[in-house]
């Protein structure tokens, strides 16, 4: 794995290897960026923003050509490019189809990586799934309690036509999947009414405890209630 700058930051490698992989420079610290090594898996990647197989006498280096490389790009929450994952082998019976069965795995990896670190910068929001499919697992956003959305992975945002990369201009979470197109969703009665369903439902219709949730008093919330049209268990245990 190397940062945005393609310099190698981690490495897995079987013990008996580790000098041919040191030969190579295929170690920390080593910088694999297009700059220094010209093409290349992880300094193409990071040029071209894209999962990449470079094999064998595609490398500019004499000294890389017996080396076949799978890179894909790991986006960071603010849509930045973060890190690249590479998987380099030098087998000599190693052909391209195995090269692209390889870049898949590693393709899954890292947006199995982009999920989980995404995740664990926004342990205070809602995170959801923007892929109608389900089969990509970075498609994802950050939500509030207000439904607000505060974040969306790379792919999100290329999907759902969000800024490409920093903070997203906070808006509906409704807006981007055509929620917000029913009249009747417009306007403070409709917000209300979702507040207050919500709220009984999270309380399994208890009024007394949807209240609580919303930090209002019981009578105000059967004052909110008439006014939404929502109903409600008014069986419960507190009184008025």
């Amino acid at each position: 794995m190397t940062d945005a700058e393609g310099v190698v930051v981690d490495q897995r490698v079987n013990d008996a290897d580790i000098p041919q992989f040191q030969d190579w420079d295929l170690w920390e610290g080593a910088d694999w960026s297009e700059t220094v090594q010209g093409t290349n898996g992880i300094g193409t990647c990071l040029i071209e923003g894209r999962q990449i197989c470079i094999h064998r006498d595609e490398h500019f280096r004499t000294r890389n050509i017996d080396l076949s490389c799978m890179d894909a790009p790991i986006w960071g929450p603010d849509g930045r490019l973060l890190a690249v994952l590479d998987v380099t082998s030098a087998r000599s019976d190693q052909d391209e189809h195995y090269n692209h069965l390889l870049l898949s795995q590693v393709v899954h990896t890292a947006k199995t990586i982009e999920a989980m670190y995404f995740r664990a910068c926004h342990t205070d929001a809602r995170i959801i799934s923007a892929s109608k499919d389900g089969t990509d697992p970075a498609m994802l956003l950050a939500v509030n309690r207000d439904d607000i959305v505060m974040g969306a992975t790379r792919t999100a945002r290329r999907a759902l036509k969000l800024e490409r990369e920093g903070d997203i201009n906070h808006l509906p979470a409704s807006d981007l999947f055509g929620e917000g197109d029913d009249p009747s969703a417009h306007g403070f009665g409709a917000a209300e009414r979702m507040v207050l369903t919500r709220a009984l439902i999270r309380a399994g219709g208890n009024v007394s405890a949807a209240a609580r949730i919303l930090g209002i008093g019981r009578t105000t919330m059967y004052r909110r209630m008439a006014r939404a049209g929502v109903g409600g268990n008014r069986h419960d245990s507190e009184s008025p």
